[in-house]
Protein backbone atom coordinates (compact mmCIF):
# COMPACT_ATOMS: atom_id res chain seq x y z
CA UNK A 1 0.00 0.00 0.00
CA UNK A 2 1.15 3.55 -0.73
CA UNK A 3 1.66 6.06 2.07
CA UNK A 4 -0.85 8.88 2.53
CA UNK A 5 -0.33 11.90 0.30
CA UNK A 6 0.13 14.67 2.86
CA UNK A 7 -0.72 18.27 2.00
CA UNK A 8 2.21 20.46 0.94
CA UNK A 9 1.25 23.28 3.28
CA UNK A 10 4.60 25.01 2.78
CA UNK A 11 4.46 24.85 -1.01
CA UNK A 12 2.12 23.89 -3.84
CA UNK A 13 -1.13 23.61 -1.91
CA UNK A 14 -4.58 25.11 -2.39
CA UNK A 15 -4.16 27.03 0.89
CA UNK A 16 -1.42 29.12 -0.72
CA UNK A 17 -3.23 30.25 -3.88
CA UNK A 18 -5.12 33.28 -2.55
CA UNK A 19 -2.16 34.73 -0.61
CA UNK A 20 -0.05 34.44 -3.76
CA UNK A 21 -2.69 36.30 -5.80
CA UNK A 22 -3.77 38.93 -3.26
CA UNK A 23 -1.03 39.47 -0.70
CA UNK A 24 1.57 41.74 -2.25
CA UNK A 25 4.02 41.02 0.57
CA UNK A 26 4.19 37.34 -0.40
CA UNK A 27 6.77 36.35 -3.00
CA UNK A 28 4.86 34.64 -5.85
CA UNK A 29 5.69 30.92 -5.85
CA UNK A 30 7.15 29.29 -8.93
CA UNK A 31 4.28 26.78 -9.16
CA UNK A 32 1.82 29.55 -10.08
CA UNK A 33 2.36 30.55 -13.72
CA UNK A 34 3.45 34.16 -14.08
CA UNK A 35 0.41 34.98 -16.23
CA UNK A 36 -1.69 34.83 -13.05
CA UNK A 37 0.57 37.28 -11.24
CA UNK A 38 1.45 39.85 -13.89
CA UNK A 39 -2.08 40.82 -14.81
CA UNK A 40 -4.70 43.47 -14.13
CA UNK A 41 -7.62 41.14 -13.39
CA UNK A 42 -7.84 37.57 -12.13
CA UNK A 43 -10.76 35.16 -12.06
CA UNK A 44 -10.17 32.29 -9.64
CA UNK A 45 -12.60 29.52 -10.61
CA UNK A 46 -12.93 26.57 -8.24
CA UNK A 47 -14.32 23.48 -9.96
CA UNK A 48 -15.53 21.37 -7.08
CA UNK A 49 -14.45 17.74 -7.39
CA UNK A 50 -12.06 18.00 -10.36
CA UNK A 51 -9.07 15.87 -9.39
CA UNK A 52 -5.81 16.00 -11.31
CA UNK A 53 -5.74 12.25 -11.92
CA UNK A 54 -9.28 12.21 -13.27
CA UNK A 55 -8.49 15.14 -15.58
CA UNK A 56 -5.32 13.51 -16.91
CA UNK A 57 -7.23 10.34 -17.73
CA UNK A 58 -9.75 12.40 -19.74
CA UNK A 59 -7.64 15.11 -21.37
CA UNK A 60 -9.17 14.21 -24.73
CA UNK A 61 -12.57 15.25 -23.34
CA UNK A 62 -11.31 18.60 -22.05
CA UNK A 63 -9.19 20.27 -24.75
CA UNK A 64 -9.55 23.75 -23.22
CA UNK A 65 -8.38 22.68 -19.78
CA UNK A 66 -5.64 20.55 -21.36
CA UNK A 67 -4.31 23.59 -23.22
CA UNK A 68 -3.87 25.70 -20.08
CA UNK A 69 -0.50 25.97 -18.34
CA UNK A 70 0.14 24.65 -14.85
CA UNK A 71 0.17 21.34 -13.03
CA UNK A 72 -0.92 19.42 -9.95
CA UNK A 73 -0.96 20.80 -6.41
CA UNK A 74 -2.24 19.25 -3.20
CA UNK A 75 -5.51 19.67 -1.42
CA UNK A 76 -5.70 19.70 2.38
CA UNK A 77 -6.62 17.12 5.01
CA UNK A 78 -9.27 15.85 4.82
CA UNK A 79 -9.79 16.24 1.08
CA UNK A 80 -13.34 17.44 1.50
CA UNK A 81 -15.23 20.53 0.38
CA UNK A 82 -15.87 22.17 3.75
CA UNK A 83 -12.23 22.05 4.80
CA UNK A 84 -10.71 22.73 1.39
CA UNK A 85 -12.86 25.72 0.45
CA UNK A 86 -12.12 27.28 3.84
CA UNK A 87 -8.40 26.82 3.26
CA UNK A 88 -8.67 28.35 -0.22
CA UNK A 89 -10.59 31.38 1.06
CA UNK A 90 -8.58 32.05 4.23
CA UNK A 91 -5.16 30.96 3.03
CA UNK A 92 -4.80 28.87 6.19
CA UNK A 93 -4.23 25.21 6.95
CA UNK A 94 -7.09 23.39 8.71
CA UNK A 95 -5.26 23.33 12.02
CA UNK A 96 -5.52 27.12 12.10
CA UNK A 97 -8.98 27.78 10.67
CA UNK A 98 -10.56 24.85 12.51
CA UNK A 99 -12.97 23.53 9.86
CA UNK A 100 -11.70 20.00 10.31
CA UNK A 101 -14.07 18.15 8.02
CA UNK A 102 -17.56 17.76 6.62
CA UNK A 103 -19.07 16.48 9.87
CA UNK A 104 -17.29 17.95 12.89
CA UNK A 105 -17.62 17.21 16.60
CA UNK A 106 -18.79 20.28 18.54
CA UNK A 107 -19.56 19.81 22.24
CA UNK A 108 -20.57 16.15 21.79
CA UNK A 109 -22.78 16.99 18.82
CA UNK A 110 -21.88 16.49 15.18
CA UNK A 111 -22.19 19.59 13.01
CA UNK A 112 -22.79 19.04 9.30
CA UNK A 113 -20.73 21.99 8.11
CA UNK A 114 -22.16 22.25 4.59
CA UNK A 115 -25.77 22.18 5.78
CA UNK A 116 -24.93 23.84 9.14
CA UNK A 117 -27.19 21.43 10.96
CA UNK A 118 -26.90 19.02 13.87
CA UNK A 119 -29.24 16.08 14.57
CA UNK A 120 -31.67 18.54 16.19
CA UNK A 121 -31.87 20.80 13.10
CA UNK A 122 -30.65 24.21 11.94
CA UNK A 123 -27.64 25.21 14.04
CA UNK A 124 -27.05 28.79 12.89
CA UNK A 125 -28.42 30.30 16.11
CA UNK A 126 -26.63 27.87 18.44
CA UNK A 127 -23.30 27.60 16.59
CA UNK A 128 -22.33 31.01 15.23
CA UNK A 129 -20.56 30.51 11.87
CA UNK A 130 -18.36 33.58 12.42
CA UNK A 131 -17.24 32.33 15.82
CA UNK A 132 -16.73 28.79 14.54
CA UNK A 133 -14.31 30.08 11.88
CA UNK A 134 -13.23 33.64 12.77
CA UNK A 135 -10.38 34.22 10.34
CA UNK A 136 -10.94 36.71 7.49
CA UNK A 137 -11.22 35.52 3.91
CA UNK A 138 -9.23 36.75 0.93
CA UNK A 139 -6.52 38.58 2.90
CA UNK A 140 -9.16 40.82 4.53
CA UNK A 141 -10.26 42.16 1.16
CA UNK A 142 -13.91 42.21 0.03
CA UNK A 143 -13.82 40.69 -3.45
CA UNK A 144 -16.65 39.80 -5.80
CA UNK A 145 -17.87 36.23 -5.19
CA UNK A 146 -19.85 34.43 -7.91
CA UNK A 147 -21.45 31.33 -6.41
CA UNK A 148 -24.74 29.42 -6.29
CA UNK A 149 -27.56 31.65 -5.05
CA UNK A 150 -28.68 29.11 -2.47
CA UNK A 151 -25.24 29.23 -0.84
CA UNK A 152 -25.19 32.98 -0.23
CA UNK A 153 -27.00 32.93 3.13
CA UNK A 154 -25.83 29.52 4.32
CA UNK A 155 -24.06 28.93 7.59
CA UNK A 156 -21.03 27.56 5.78
CA UNK A 157 -20.75 30.70 3.64
CA UNK A 158 -20.94 32.71 6.86
CA UNK A 159 -18.04 30.67 8.20
CA UNK A 160 -15.66 30.82 5.23
CA UNK A 161 -16.86 33.77 3.09
CA UNK A 162 -17.67 36.48 5.62
CA UNK A 163 -17.53 40.14 4.54
CA UNK A 164 -17.46 39.51 0.78
CA UNK A 165 -19.74 40.79 -2.01
CA UNK A 166 -21.95 38.01 -3.30
CA UNK A 167 -23.31 37.63 -6.82
CA UNK A 168 -25.54 34.57 -6.76
CA UNK A 169 -26.49 32.45 -9.77
CA UNK A 170 -28.84 29.50 -10.27
CA UNK A 171 -27.72 28.02 -13.61
CA UNK A 172 -24.34 28.01 -15.38
CA UNK A 173 -25.42 30.56 -18.00
CA UNK A 174 -26.20 33.01 -15.20
CA UNK A 175 -22.73 32.41 -13.76
CA UNK A 176 -21.25 33.47 -17.07
CA UNK A 177 -23.36 36.64 -17.11
CA UNK A 178 -22.24 37.52 -13.58
CA UNK A 179 -18.60 36.95 -14.50
CA UNK A 180 -18.92 39.08 -17.63
CA UNK A 181 -20.51 41.92 -15.67
CA UNK A 182 -17.84 41.77 -12.97
CA UNK A 183 -15.02 41.81 -15.50
CA UNK A 184 -16.55 44.78 -17.33
CA UNK A 185 -16.89 46.58 -13.99
CA UNK A 186 -13.13 46.29 -13.57
CA UNK A 187 -13.12 43.98 -10.56
CA UNK A 188 -9.44 43.16 -9.94
CA UNK A 189 -10.14 39.77 -8.34
CA UNK A 190 -13.20 37.57 -8.82
CA UNK A 191 -13.77 34.28 -7.03
CA UNK A 192 -16.15 31.88 -8.75
CA UNK A 193 -17.38 28.47 -7.66
CA UNK A 194 -19.03 25.69 -9.68
CA UNK A 195 -20.12 22.36 -8.16
CA UNK A 196 -21.36 20.33 -11.13
CA UNK A 197 -18.48 17.84 -11.35
CA UNK A 198 -18.72 16.99 -7.66
CA UNK A 199 -22.50 16.53 -7.78
CA UNK A 200 -22.35 14.26 -10.82
CA UNK A 201 -19.52 12.19 -9.36
CA UNK A 202 -21.39 11.68 -6.09
CA UNK A 203 -24.57 10.51 -7.76
CA UNK A 204 -23.22 8.64 -10.81
CA UNK A 205 -19.56 7.86 -10.15
CA UNK A 206 -16.76 8.20 -12.68
CA UNK A 207 -18.50 6.85 -15.77
CA UNK A 208 -20.26 8.36 -18.77
CA UNK A 209 -22.18 10.97 -16.75
CA UNK A 210 -18.92 12.22 -15.28
CA UNK A 211 -17.37 12.37 -18.74
CA UNK A 212 -20.34 14.34 -20.07
CA UNK A 213 -20.13 16.83 -17.21
CA UNK A 214 -16.39 17.29 -17.72
CA UNK A 215 -17.04 18.09 -21.38
CA UNK A 216 -19.70 20.63 -20.35
CA UNK A 217 -17.31 22.19 -17.85
CA UNK A 218 -14.60 22.43 -20.49
CA UNK A 219 -17.00 24.40 -22.70
CA UNK A 220 -17.83 26.60 -19.69
CA UNK A 221 -14.14 27.33 -19.17
CA UNK A 222 -13.76 28.17 -22.86
CA UNK A 223 -16.61 30.70 -22.50
CA UNK A 224 -14.90 32.33 -19.54
CA UNK A 225 -11.61 32.56 -21.43
CA UNK A 226 -13.39 34.14 -24.39
CA UNK A 227 -14.78 36.97 -22.23
CA UNK A 228 -11.51 37.89 -20.53
CA UNK A 229 -10.18 41.39 -21.27
CA UNK A 230 -6.69 41.57 -22.72
CA UNK A 231 -5.00 42.14 -19.34
CA UNK A 232 -6.76 39.37 -17.43
CA UNK A 233 -6.17 35.76 -16.45
CA UNK A 234 -8.28 32.77 -15.45
CA UNK A 235 -6.95 30.54 -12.68
CA UNK A 236 -8.53 27.09 -12.32
CA UNK A 237 -8.26 24.91 -9.25
CA UNK A 238 -10.35 22.41 -7.28
CA UNK A 239 -10.92 21.34 -3.71
CA UNK A 240 -10.39 17.57 -4.11
CA UNK A 241 -10.51 14.67 -6.52
CA UNK A 242 -12.77 11.60 -6.52
CA UNK A 243 -12.77 7.83 -6.03
CA UNK A 244 -15.40 5.51 -7.51
CA UNK A 245 -16.64 3.59 -4.46
CA UNK A 246 -20.03 2.33 -5.57
CA UNK A 247 -21.60 -0.02 -3.03
CA UNK A 248 -18.30 -0.92 -1.35
CA UNK A 249 -19.46 0.15 2.10
CA UNK A 250 -17.56 -1.21 5.10
CA UNK A 251 -19.19 -1.04 8.51
CA UNK A 252 -16.67 -0.71 11.34
CA UNK A 253 -16.23 -4.11 12.99
CA UNK A 254 -18.35 -4.87 16.06
CA UNK A 255 -15.13 -5.22 18.11
CA UNK A 256 -14.34 -1.64 17.13
CA UNK A 257 -17.82 -0.27 17.73
CA UNK A 258 -17.83 -1.70 21.25
CA UNK A 259 -15.40 1.11 22.15
CA UNK A 260 -17.10 3.89 20.13
CA UNK A 261 -19.29 6.61 21.60
CA UNK A 262 -20.13 8.27 18.27
CA UNK A 263 -18.65 8.95 14.84
CA UNK A 264 -17.88 12.10 12.86
CA UNK A 265 -16.07 12.85 9.62
CA UNK A 266 -17.19 11.09 6.45
CA UNK A 267 -17.04 7.79 4.66
CA UNK A 268 -13.44 7.96 3.50
CA UNK A 269 -12.13 9.78 6.59
CA UNK A 270 -14.18 8.40 9.44
CA UNK A 271 -13.45 9.65 12.95
CA UNK A 272 -14.25 7.30 15.83
CA UNK A 273 -14.81 8.94 19.20
CA UNK A 274 -13.91 6.61 22.07
CA UNK A 275 -15.98 5.84 25.10
CA UNK A 276 -14.34 7.17 28.28
CA UNK A 277 -11.12 5.33 29.02
CA UNK A 278 -11.18 3.23 25.87
CA UNK A 279 -9.02 5.20 23.44
CA UNK A 280 -6.14 2.71 23.45
CA UNK A 281 -8.49 -0.25 23.11
CA UNK A 282 -10.27 1.45 20.22
CA UNK A 283 -7.02 2.04 18.36
CA UNK A 284 -5.92 -1.55 18.91
CA UNK A 285 -9.24 -2.98 17.69
CA UNK A 286 -9.35 -0.70 14.63
CA UNK A 287 -5.80 -1.69 13.68
CA UNK A 288 -6.68 -5.35 14.08
CA UNK A 289 -9.68 -5.19 11.76
CA UNK A 290 -9.29 -2.36 9.23
CA UNK A 291 -5.69 -1.92 8.06
CA UNK A 292 -6.51 -3.91 4.92
CA UNK A 293 -8.65 -1.05 3.63
CA UNK A 294 -7.54 2.02 5.62
CA UNK A 295 -4.74 3.85 7.30
CA UNK A 296 -5.74 3.53 10.96
CA UNK A 297 -4.31 6.47 12.85
CA UNK A 298 -4.69 8.16 16.20
CA UNK A 299 -5.44 11.84 16.61
CA UNK A 300 -1.95 12.41 18.03
CA UNK A 301 -0.34 10.71 15.04
CA UNK A 302 -2.14 12.97 12.58
CA UNK A 303 -1.09 16.06 14.53
CA UNK A 304 2.52 14.93 14.92
CA UNK A 305 2.82 14.08 11.21
CA UNK A 306 1.50 17.46 10.11
CA UNK A 307 -1.80 16.39 8.54
CA UNK A 308 -3.41 19.67 9.66
CA UNK A 309 -0.48 22.02 9.16
CA UNK A 310 2.37 23.26 11.30
CA UNK A 311 0.06 24.75 13.94
CA UNK A 312 -3.03 23.08 15.39
CA UNK A 313 -5.06 25.20 17.77
CA UNK A 314 -6.65 23.71 20.87
CA UNK A 315 -10.08 24.35 19.36
CA UNK A 316 -9.17 22.56 16.14
CA UNK A 317 -7.74 19.61 18.03
CA UNK A 318 -10.92 19.26 20.09
CA UNK A 319 -12.92 18.90 16.86
CA UNK A 320 -11.05 15.73 15.90
CA UNK A 321 -11.96 12.22 16.98
CA UNK A 322 -9.71 9.75 18.77
CA UNK A 323 -9.05 7.26 15.95
CA UNK A 324 -9.48 7.74 12.20
CA UNK A 325 -10.20 5.21 9.49
CA UNK A 326 -8.69 6.85 6.41
CA UNK A 327 -9.52 4.70 3.40
CA UNK A 328 -6.75 3.70 1.01
CA UNK A 329 -8.92 1.13 -0.78
CA UNK A 330 -11.97 2.20 -2.87
CA UNK A 331 -14.34 1.81 0.07
CA UNK A 332 -16.44 4.00 2.35
CA UNK A 333 -16.95 3.42 6.08
CA UNK A 334 -20.59 3.29 7.05
CA UNK A 335 -22.33 5.38 9.70
CA UNK A 336 -26.13 5.43 9.95
CA UNK A 337 -25.96 9.05 11.11
CA UNK A 338 -24.14 10.08 7.93
CA UNK A 339 -26.70 9.81 5.15
CA UNK A 340 -28.22 11.90 2.39
CA UNK A 341 -30.96 11.82 -0.24
CA UNK A 342 -29.17 9.14 -2.30
CA UNK A 343 -26.32 6.67 -1.99
CA UNK A 344 -23.01 8.25 -2.95
CA UNK A 345 -21.20 6.44 -5.77
CA UNK A 346 -18.18 8.72 -6.07
CA UNK A 347 -16.56 9.84 -2.83
CA UNK A 348 -13.60 11.72 -1.43
CA UNK A 349 -12.04 12.82 1.85
CA UNK A 350 -9.05 10.51 2.17
CA UNK A 351 -5.37 11.07 1.38
CA UNK A 352 -4.94 8.99 -1.77
CA UNK A 353 -3.39 10.56 -4.84
CA UNK A 354 -6.73 10.43 -6.66
CA UNK A 355 -8.31 12.62 -3.97
CA UNK A 356 -5.38 14.82 -2.95
CA UNK A 357 -3.98 16.10 -6.25
CA UNK A 358 -5.93 18.87 -7.95
CA UNK A 359 -5.13 21.15 -10.89
CA UNK A 360 -3.68 24.65 -10.76
CA UNK A 361 -4.13 25.89 -14.33
CA UNK A 362 -3.90 29.36 -15.85
CA UNK A 363 -5.27 30.72 -19.11
CA UNK A 364 -5.30 34.16 -20.71
CA UNK A 365 -7.65 36.01 -23.03
CA UNK A 366 -8.27 34.36 -26.41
Amino acid sequence: MDKPVLPDYGGACISNIVPALLDGSVEPPSWIPSAAIDTGQVVLLVLDGLGWDQLQERKHLAPTLASMVGGPITSVSPSTTATALTSIATGLAPGEHGVMGYRVAVDHEVLNVLRWTTPVGDARKRIDPHAFQPHPAFCSQRPCIVTKAEFVSSGFSGAHLAEVRFHGYRVPSAMLVELRRSLKAGEPFIYAYYDGIDKVSHEYGLGEFYDAELQAVDRLVAEVLSMLPRDAALVITADHGQVHVGNNIVDPHSDVMAHVSFQSGEGRFRWLHARPGRTDALLEAAQAHHTDTAWVVSRDQTVDEGWWGERVTDVARQRLGDVALVAHAPVSFGDVADSGPFELIGRHGSLTAAEMFVPLLVGEAR
